[in-house]
């Protein structure tokens, strides 16, 4: 083995096996199947630690006019049971999972699912990013002012560390996750009941006080100027919901009956997300929170319920370090939620041909490495460009988030209405539907209003940028995919090609041609014609080489597997039954895994040991107007194996193909 691959193996350890280890009986995914209650823990971790900002974000926007805080607790608590009853339609609708880039495109259209897409690809990066400055500075508000210039450094540490363990395919562990979500339930929730019963006394005149304050305001100020308050304070807040699509966008994961417990996970973390997101902003208002700098609202917040025990001030503040502590590990859990659901949604927008290959290929850990790296360089990006700063990441969020929500409830108001002869329960179904779509498209297009010239027109020009160039990625596919098609047509197989003609015997003294072949059979036939014209009569045997390759689309169970080997294997079939046609030795091998090049290269090392006298040959598209871009479209694995194998001094021909 090279040094480099001990090096390696030793610091990601080895490769796990795609054919065996993911989908045995005994798979651990398989069994510990989640019921509701785990998979609340597992899947809740991002729609609750949005509750550590986007509380923060919508009081802050209140200015002195604080009495609103009670609107919005009231607002944010419906607004989350609205969205989470909204969403169980996606889940009965579609219980393998998805989200909203499937839900867009399957009821809208696949322009719709590129608009889903392309957002949902923002937001996952942007959960990474928030995700790390929130939990940063909820760390950095126990600490001394003069550390702070550190906070930044240590966001883009924390995330270079993301980075690598998702490389490893290091998921959390249940325990400890367990430990981080409980913690922060019990913690919580105890300040939260705490902190409105010790201001009880104040609580029977806070609604008559509130709506007194709002009318003195109105006569003010005027109606207009007190609704556009409260609306831009709702729509800041607006990242307090996001999170709630884990559940619809990973139903695959959940115990059958998949939509009964993603219905249950679901009313799980909207019950935990509007306690928790309304109760803080009640305790905002009911203990007059202040925005002090470089400490969170709720570390204020918080540490002023503990400083009201006169405690000893050491256990004061260790109180309220396990307080921001337990924040800070949620916060960083919900970070690598973005790990996870970006680089799906990249597999599956590749799998469609709106993004290159590449981004289905996964590595030998079982990880869609390139999404992850694409994902995380992209968050370290914008932290670098916000300087970790919450209150503009959070209006970067929202668009992108709110986005992805319309589009998906707007996708469920078209379905029910299409479908309102076949349904039933169609009207009460499709008014949940739009009462959902009118919530979040208001919330979308208050924000962009709002916000568009303090860092709101930066994600709509990255997400149209993104819109863009997925669309010249599908032009190209397209393009190329017809030609192969016509390419394809003329090497039809014949009747005649049956599994009776004569198999001549292999002769391993005899000059070998091996042909590195893949699923286009004209590619592999024009290398075939082109041997037997130019090397007429030299060659014995014809052998056969091709690897299926497990990436995002086929590694999705024994079905999926199943289906990239009987792809494989009838390709082989085709060529050995045509070289047995015309009367030529022929046979072929397969081999499956994540890595093409190196399982190519075992097993042309394993058949010319066998057949020494052999040459290989492979066949690379050429195209017209060649570019950067272009080349990075596709893989070039003859070009690839030819230098491989050059190095093992085995000989290798690659024949070009004009597209």
């Amino acid at each position: 083995m090279p040094f480099a691959n001990k090096v390696k193996e030793a610091v990601i350890s080895k490769p796990q096996d795609p054919l065996h280890t993911n989908f045995h009986p005994s798979d651990k995914r398989q069994n510990i199947a989640l019921v509701a209650f785990l998979a609340w823990i597992s899947l809740g971790a991002d729609g609750l630690s949005s509750a550590c900002y986007g509380p923060q974000e919508a009081f802050l926007a209140l200015g002195r006019y604080t009495h609103f805080g009670l609107y919005l607790a009231v607002a944010t608590f419906l607004t989350v049971f609205i969205i989470a009853l909204a969403y169980n339609q996606v889940i009965e609708l579609f219980p393998s999972g998805g989200g909203g880039y499937k839900v867009a495109t399957q009821l809208l259209g696949s322009r719709a699912g590129l608009v889903s897409g392309s957002a949902l690809l923002v937001d996952y990066v942007l959960t990474i990013a928030i995700s790390i400055a929130a939990g940063v500075d909820a760390l950095f508000s126990l600490l001394p002012i003069g550390v702070q210039p550190y906070k930044l450094m240590t966001e883009i540490t924390l995330g270079a560390g993301l980075i690598a363990l998702n490389l490893l395919n290091l998921k959390e562990s249940l325990r400890v996750l367990l430990l981080i979500f409980t913690g922060f339930i019990l913690t919580h929730a105890g300040l939260i009941v705490y902190g409105i019963i010790a201001h009880a006394e104040g609580l029977p005149a806070l609604i008559p006080d509130t709506f007194t304050e709002t009318e003195q305001l109105t006569q003010q100020m005027g109606w207009v100027f007190a609704a556009s308050l409260f609306l831009k304070a709702y729509s800041l807040g607006g990242g307090t919901y996001t999170g709630l699509e884990a559940v619809s966008n990973n139903v695959q994961l959940l115990r059958e009956p998949r939509v009964i417990t993603g219905r249950y996970t679901m009313l799980y973390m909207a019950l935990a997300l509007s306690f928790t997101a309304g109760g803080v902003i009640l305790l905002y208002l009911l203990w007059n929170a202040q925005y002090i700098p470089y400490q969170t609202l709720n570390a204020v917040t918080f540490g002023a319920i503990i400083d009201s025990w006169r405690l000893d001030p050491i256990l004061s503040y260790s109180l309220l370090a396990i307080v921001m502590l337990l924040e800070a590990g949620l916060l960083f859990v919900a970070a690598n939620i973005g790990f996870l659901g970006g680089p799906r949604v990249l597999a599956y927008m590749a799998v469609d041909s709106w993004a290159p290959r590449q981004f289905r290929n996964l590595s030998g850990r079982l990880v869609t490495q390139n999404g992850i790296l694409l994902m995380g360089l992209g968050a370290l990006g914008i932290l670098i460009w916000t300087e970790g700063d919450v209150s503009v990441l959070v209006v970067l969020y929202s668009i992108n988030v709110f986005m992805t929500f319309s589009l998906s409830l707007l996708g469920l108001c078209k379905h029910w209405w299409t479908n309102r002869y076949d349904e039933k329960n169609y009207k009460s179904r499709l008014m949940l539907s739009l009462l959902g779509f009118t919530v979040t498209g208001g919330i979308l297009i208050v924000t962009v209003v709002e916000k568009f010239t303090e860092g709101g027109w930066l994600t709509i020009l990255i997400t149209g940028l993104i819109i863009t160039l997925c669309a010249l990625i599908k032009r190209h596919y397209e393009g190329v995919r017809q030609q192969l098609r016509t390419v394809d047509a003329l090497y039809a197989p014949r009747p005649d090609w049956g599994e009776d003609l004569p198999e001549p015997a292999l002769d391993p003294t005899l000059p070998t041609a091996i042909f590195l072949v893949g699923k286009n059979r004209g590619l592999g036939m024009y290398t075939l014609k082109w041997v037997n014209e130019v090397f007429t009569g030299h060659f014995k045997n014809f052998i056969f080489l091709s690897v299926g390759e497990v990436d995002a689309e086929s590694f999705g169970g024994k079905g999926a597997l199943r289906s990239l080997k009987y792809q494989i294997e009838n390709s082989l079939r085709y060529y050995v039954h045509y070289c047995h046609h015309q009367g030529w030795a022929a046979t072929s091998y397969a081999a499956y895994g994540t890595d093409v090049e190196t399982e190519l290269e075992k097993l042309v090392i394993e058949v010319t040991r066998e057949y020494p006298n052999s040459v290989c040959l492979g066949s690379k598209l050429i195209f017209s107007h060649e570019s950067w871009l272009i080349s990075w479209l596709h893989n070039h694995t003859a070009i690839a194996m030819q230098r491989r194998l050059h190095l093992r001094e085995i000989q290798m021909i690659v024949t070009p193909i004009k597209i």
